[in-house]
């Protein structure tokens, strides 16, 4: 498990070329920003977000990378990333204006995975350094940095342990306790979506033993839901929920780094290039019409045919 290996291979990460990217319209293109630091053992932990959306129905709620819809079609995926970062969580897009002795590193892109709501989204991974230039530990990300982020556009900035997601359970470094059991991390289970069967997983972060970040003027929008997120946790909710595109996203960026497969059932393909491609061949990736029609069962079943090998997963 060690931090040093596992970004080391990330920076060497190279995905796999994917020119319909470049003719996708506007409306169709997203990042999300995988933002990893090390904690005060030096192992990985990755900043994640509960969208408001999600909190009407807890139990059914989800959390999500930083991240959102291009605003140009100039901007590249790392850009969309970190500037939907700045604008949900407060993290500045401008490297310069990083606290010392902070700075971000931008790693690798993963391939693109298809939303339900029928965008292309690439995850951008980045490490947040915390060393000052001798190499010496300045600073806590988890102390220092991650109480400085505002939840401007979110209800609640958080972090999970990384490498976690290939374990079916949780992984309790010396001296830490967990809530619940061990076994209440994971739960899975083998869904047939068109003609394919893939792995839902469902990963349940604890947060009794770390810092939460919640909008620090609460004015309306967030507010509410952060409110809300605030009861939950006062009647006893000491694990946040994180499901669908978000942990799929996760198990296929633990393997890369650290170079393991999970100990739990999974697909072993990364992304959905190969729909996205196949969908805008079909001209089903026109530009978005709110309100309008958009992907049919159909258009999807017919995408995913001849995309899903026979060896997709590991039972």
């Amino acid at each position: 498990m060690s931090t040093k290996a596992a970004i080391a291979r990330l920076r060497a990460y190279k995905p796999p070329p994917f020119a319909t990217w470049d003719h996708l319209p506007l409306s169709r293109r997203a990042a999300v920003l995988v933002l990893l630091f090390a904690d005060r053992r030096g192992d990985l932990r990755v900043v994640l977000t509960m969208r408001a959306a999600t909190l009407r129905n807890y139990s059914a709620g989800q959390a999500a990378f930083p991240g959102g819809k291009a605003d140009t079609l100039e901007e590249t995926p790392f850009e969309i990333a970190r500037r939907e970062a700045y604008e949900e969580i407060g993290l500045p897009k401008d490297d310069s204006k990083i606290p010392r002795p902070f700075r971000i590193e931008h790693l690798c892109q993963l391939p693109f995975s298809l939303a339900k709501t029928a965008l292309a989204v690439r995850p951008c991974v980045a490490f947040l350094h915390s060393d000052d230039s001798s190499g010496n530990k300045a600073a806590s990300v988890e102390e220092s940095m991650i109480p400085r982020l505002d939840a401007k556009e979110v209800a609640a900035v958080f972090s999970a342990p990384f490498h976690n997601f290939l374990r079916s359970e949780d992984q309790v470094p010396e001296g830490d306790k967990v809530p619940g059991k061990k076994s209440d991390w994971y739960e899975g289970k083998w869904i047939d979506w068109f003609d394919g069967r893939w792995r839902m997983h469902n990963f349940h972060v604890p947060i009794n033993n770390q810092k939460v970040s919640k909008p620090k003027v609460r004015e309306g929008g967030q507010a509410a839901f952060a409110e809300e997120l605030d009861e939950e946790e006062d009647d006893g909710m000491q694990r946040y929920k994180v499901w669908g595109m978000t942990a799929r996203m996760l198990v296929d960026a633990a393997r890369l780094a650290y170079g393991e497969e999970p100990d739990f059932e999974y697909n072993t393909h990364h992304g959905d290039e190969k729909t996205i491609e196949n969908l805008y061949k079909m001209g089903r990736l026109g530009e978005k019409v709110p309100g309008g029609p958009d992907l049919t069962d159909s258009d999807l079943k017919t995408a995913r045919e001849g995309t899903i090998s026979k060896d997709t997963s590991k039972i």
